[in-house]
């Protein structure tokens, strides 16, 4: 795809830092998701043996306490008034916390420029990202037609009575953006690297042009891709917005947001979750951390997977359409080869009956894959999106985008991917006997 390994996460030479710094931030990908977040540097102190701790611990802890207390009353002044690093009280930070944003830092932004922050799920993530933006009384923001439900429903129902303006664009039509940027003057627009459920492409590299030429932040949702396939951060993006409880965690056993902003959002990002008191938990991110250094190999895994049920899929007769970015006839498939590393872990596709009958059906047959209204996990996750991840569009809109009752999405996890296309056929089979 987009780099000779499809894995690498190195700075340019002009944003590497001296010493060790620009030895981390020059490793692969692969290295940098296993070490990343986690500090052994009591194993390497500079005084003698003496002064070296008889142990560290190869894992972050799990720091469960609301409040940090310290060696005198001045050191909490400068602490907690932020003129020295440290923690004071769980809603401004945790070491647990702090170890998992240092670590999806490292990976969205090689150069060191954006932080991660971490807050409670993804759609709090959201909400942090589009209030950094100064979404005020009067501002306007585009977002994508091709965008998660969930999204769409926050803006119209948190930001619009305050007097945001919400308008929509056609994510895949570079001029349809440019047009309402400059009628419109947004604050902000906001995108995904891939869409939901559709799996379309976004251009993120055109688009954050656009955006930087009329002043509005672009903010990309990257959940489906992760830094494992995109870094919009590196493409032009300002804020990128992950739940963390999909791909990143990976397991299905928590549920966190991140938002990784650049200057001058960063700080904004961090003193909204101060403020708001959306955090993770301590276990939350402790659990996100050691799932995230599994990353890679998971998500190579499910691409691989989606692939070969992409492609099984399109040979079976009670299959109408199949929609996969490695598809030879996908729409986006130029932009996927030049910005994407990978071909993403999802795979949707209409059923020849298209009815919500036909698709209940279908996955009420299903044996091996679980039907969830998530994705991400290293389980097969099959749902339906009109009854579950757009249930709260308008059936008009569902329709304009193209998003129809008989529309199944799956979520391909780390099995076999043989079992996975044997269920997905047997499931199909059964609503023709």
């Amino acid at each position: 795809m987009n780099e000779s390994d499809g894995r690498v996460a190195s700075a340019p030479e002009d944003a590497a830092q001296p010493g060790a710094t620009q030895k981390r931030r020059s490793r692969r990908f692969d290295t940098l998701v296993v070490h990343g977040g986690e500090s052994r540097a009591g194993a390497k102190g500079s005084g003698g043996p003496e002064e070296r701790p008889p142990h560290f611990p190869m894992s972050t802890p799990i720091h469960a306490s609301t409040t940090f207390s310290h060696a005198d009353a001045e050191t909490s002044d400068r602490i907690l008034g932020g003129e020295e690093d440290g923690f004071g009280y769980a809603r401004w930070g945790n070491p647990t916390v702090a170890a998992f944003e240092k670590a999806l830092s490292e990976l969205e932004s090689p150069s060191g420029e954006a932080r991660a922050v971490a807050v409670a799920s993804g759609m709090s993530a959201m909400h942090a990202a589009l209030t950094a933006s100064e979404l005020s009384d009067g501002a306007c923001v585009l977002v994508a037609e091709q965008i998660y439900g969930s999204t769409v429903t926050l803006l119209l129902q948190i930001f619009a009575p305050m007097g945001v303006e919400v308008r929509f664009f056609d994510a895949t039509d570079p001029e349809d953006l440019r047009r309402k940027l400059d009628s419109l003057r947004p604050r902000a627009v906001v995108a995904e690297t891939i869409s939901n459920p559709l799996l379309r492409v976004a251009d993120i590299e055109a688009m954050s042009r656009a955006t930087r030429e009329h002043g509005a932040a672009l903010i990309v949702d990257n959940t489906f891709g992760t830094p494992f396939i995109q870094r919009p951060l590196d493409l032009g993006a300002d804020l990128v917005v992950h739940s963390a409880t999909k791909y990143l965690a990976g397991h299905g056993d928590l549920t966190a947001g991140v938002v990784v902003a650049a200057p001058p959002y960063d700080g904004a990002v961090e003193q909204i979750r101060k403020t708001v008191g959306y955090v993770v938990d301590p276990f939350g991110a402790w659990l996100a951390l050691r799932g995230l250094k599994t990353l890679p190999l998971r998500l190579a895994r499910q691409c691989e997977n989606a692939r070969a049920v992409a492609g099984a899929l399109l040979d079976h007769p009670g299959v109408s359409a199949v929609h996969h970015p490695a598809l030879p006839d996908h729409p986006d498939r130029r932009i996927t080869e030049r910005l994407l590393s990978d071909t993403g872990g999802l795979v949707s596709f209409e059923l020849l009956s298209g009815d919500r009958e036909a698709a209940f059906a279908f996955l009420n047959a299903l044996d091996l894959c679980v039907r969830a209204p998530s994705l991400g996990d290293i389980y097969t996750i099959a749902s339906h999106p009109t009854s579950a991840s757009h249930r709260e569009l308008p059936p008009s809109r569902r329709e304009r985008i193209g998003i129809t009752e008989g529309l199944i999405r799956i979520s391909c996890g780390i099995e076999h991917p043989e079992d996975i296309v044997a269920d997905l056929r047997s499931a199909l089979d059964s609503l023709h006997r």
